[in-house]
């Protein structure tokens, strides 16, 4: 395959799996902003979202506070922001057209309609009244498009190069949801409450986290009691089983690699390999007494790595 189709597939689903995991995002920092918060604990939980997200220098030199309205408003549609989720729909779209041969129909018209149909929502005031709904819209068309992708598509290296996009993408945002999260609760807890309010609030805030990666039945099924950070950690970090955990992304990260090696690529299946291997052995203990924080942090400066080494081998060089 020509390296700048693949280049096209492989940024098409990043992109796409990107507006999703930004509206996951929001929706869980929405929920989160119902409970009962100071105006400064609300904004220090948008403060945080816009950090993990490394976006808070952007959005500083366009507004002078921090609220839900500008901070929903700068992550969905604003242009000046190529992350938002009307930028990153409009880049799904271009890349899917710049390779609508490649594609079956079905995958082209999903990516083709999802950005008409954006604009028409962002026009009829549904992010402003009910954030919720639109959130909701947005992860809907993402599992259509992965959907039709696997439905239509021969599984050929063009299927490889999509899901290795998808796969990183979804790694990277799942490992940044649980940072900021991990880091709100913390503040959260230093607040002073009683006990019993402190453990209704901490039930909310993780049920609201779980819900944000469709985590929350798949906890209950197995773990079956209360809802623990360390778990919910572990759940997200080092379960295979758990479709949008680290190890799990990575399962699949390895094994397209494999399928797609090339004469260049011997020394990134080994990175990307040695990266699956420490989550795959790895202990949640070990990794809470070695620091959250840290571990996500390196984890992501890896992931990152990762994509700059498969861009490198396969695909269109990214710009230094």
């Amino acid at each position: 395959m020509l390296s700048r189709t693949a280049d096209h597939l492989f940024w098409m689903a990043r992109y796409t799996e990107r507006a999703e995991n930004t509206a996951r995002l929001l929706d869980v920092t929405v929920q989160t902003s119902m409970l009962p918060l100071s105006e400064q604990d609300a904004a220090q939980g948008w403060r945080a979202m816009l950090g993990i997200s490394e976006l808070q220098a952007a959005y500083d030199r366009k507004h002078n506070t921090v609220d839900a309205r500008c901070v929903i408003d700068f992550m969905v549609r604003d242009p000046s922001n190529p992350s938002s989720i009307a930028a990153c729909l409009k880049e799904a779209r271009e890349n899917a057209r710049a390779v609508r041969g490649t594609l079956t129909t079905e995958v082209w018209e999903i990516q083709n309609q999802t950005w008409l149909d954006l604009n028409k929502r962002l026009g009829n005031g549904v992010l402003d009244h009910d954030p919720s709904q639109f959130f909701e819209w947005v992860k809907y068309r993402s599992h259509l498009s992965r959907g039709v992708t696997l439905g239509t598509m021969l599984r050929d290296d063009a299927v490889h190069f999509i899901r290795l996009g998808t796969f990183l993408e979804r790694a990277d945002n799942t490992a940044r949801i649980l940072d900021v999260k991990f880091h709100g609760a913390r503040d959260a807890s230093e607040g002073g409450e009683s006990g019993s309010e402190q453990t209704q609030r901490d039930f909310y805030y993780w049920a609201a986290l779980l819900r944000s990666v469709s985590g929350f039945e798949i906890y209950r099924k197995v773990y079956r009691d209360v809802i623990t950070p360390a778990r919910v950690a572990e759940l997200l970090m080092l379960r295979a089983d758990m479709p949008r955990s680290l190890l799990a992304c990575m399962d699949e990260v390895v094994q397209n690699l494999q399928h797609v090696r090339n004469d260049l690529s011997r020394d990134t299946e080994r990175f990307a390999g040695k990266l699956h291997a420490e989550l795959q052995f790895a202990r949640i203990d070990d990794i809470l007494q070695a620091g959250l924080h840290d571990t996500l942090t390196e984890f992501l400066q890896r992931i990152y790595e990762l994509g700059n080494r498969i861009s490198r081998d396969f695909l269109v060089p990214l710009a230094a």
